[in-house]
């Protein structure tokens, strides 16, 4: 097989095993912030930590044995707007609590059966084509060219590199602190100690992420028809796959579009398999209206922070990027500020 199809296939298995594992497990950030913060069961934050932990490990494992390179991505580009990016996390954090998911939660509830999650796929799609290329695309823009500024160090191993360290030993050294700080805190609660579910979810999860650099960076490596280097995020792939499903014709696949599909077939197929699968919707206008509000802040935000809680909060941090840095402090403050204090998104009466 050429490595464009090998691309495709791997991006089809990613997705299915995502799709699975994040139905069986609950895999989610806000709902996992949510439990911490509200609730007070902190397994599902933990589980969160582990992947991030697991991804930035495997990730830099492969850059440093020089598999993959990831300075081909968006992550690391040279010139980025750091506030445009924090501004889209919060954008992004607070829309996700409006719309009581993110993205990818949102494609392994509609395979499950919730309609209400179609809403806020299709809007979130939407919203993310015009921030790209459609209506709000030029306001993107200019915002991006006022305040974007070149750097001289653009991820945490490119700092230490630039204080006397070698550049692997530099990448090394950041991979393993920062990511035996998230396992210690993911195994430092003793009731996800005792969750072998969330423990299997968390490395998944952040396997699958290494899994998906490799496939694109390396396996479908080709000078004569390169693709493009990446792994698992939901924001642009979502409006990509959303195109493709209506001018499919004027489009070609890729791993992100491939990826949603799967998703969505491995939460309906385990979903059939476990008896999950339950069909539900609205109730009343308001809660659809709060979804879909939260989809449009999710779709614009998830954009101008080139990505979501799995694309930058998983994917862009296991490049150890200091623009994903920028970016998962955004959408956690923007989930905070949507489940405490003066902004909380209150329950309403009919759900």
């Amino acid at each position: 097989m050429d490595p464009a199809t090998i691309v495709i296939l791997a991006a089809l298995i990613i997705g299915l095993i995502y799709g699975s594992v994040g139905l069986v497990s609950g895999f989610c950030m806000m709902s996992g912030l949510r439990g911490w913060w509200a609730e007070g069961d902190g397994r599902l934050v933990r589980t969160y930590a582990l992947a991030m932990g697991i991804a930035i490990a495997a990730s830099q494992l492969l850059a440093a044995a020089g598999l993959v390179d990831l300075g081909k991505s968006i992550y690391l580009q040279p010139s980025f707007s750091a506030p445009v990016i924090f501004l889209g996390g919060l954008l992004f954090g607070y829309g996700m609590v409006l719309s009581n998911g993110c993205g990818s939660r949102a494609l392994v509830l509609l395979g499950r059966g919730n309609l209400r999650s179609f809403v806020v796929v299709i809007v979130l799609g939407i919203v993310a084509e015009m921030t790209l290329k459609g209506l709000i695309a030029p306001a993107r823009i200019a915002m991006v060219q006022a305040s974007q500024a070149t750097v001289s160090a653009n991820s945490v191993p490119a700092l230490l590199a630039g204080s006397g360290l070698g550049a692997v030993p530099a990448r090394m050294v950041a991979a393993a602190v920062l990511s035996a700080i998230l396992i210690i805190f993911a195994f430092a609660h003793v009731p996800f100690r005792k969750s072998p579910g969330q423990i299997a979810a968390g490395l998944i999860v952040g396997l699958l992420v290494a899994g998906g650099w490799y496939a694109t960076g390396y396996l479908g490596a080709d000078d004569f028809n390169p693709v493009p280097v990446t792994s698992l995020t939901f924001i642009a792939p979502i409006a990509d796959a959303l195109q493709y499903v209506m001018l499919s014709t004027g489009s070609t696949l890729n791993f992100g579009i491939v990826t949603v599909f799967g998703v969505f077939a491995g939460s309906l197929v385990t979903a059939l398999a476990t008896g999950r699968f339950k069909l539900e919707g609205y109730r009343s206008p308001q809660p659809m209206l709060r979804s879909a509000g939260g989809a449009v802040l999710m779709g614009a935000g998830g954009v101008m922070a080139f990505g979501c809680s799995v694309g930058q909060g998983l994917t862009g941090l296991s490049t150890l990027s200091l623009s994903s840095f920028i970016a998962i402090a955004g959408i956690m403050l923007g989930t905070a500020a949507g489940l405490r204090g003066a902004l909380r998104v209150r329950p309403l009466a009919t759900a």
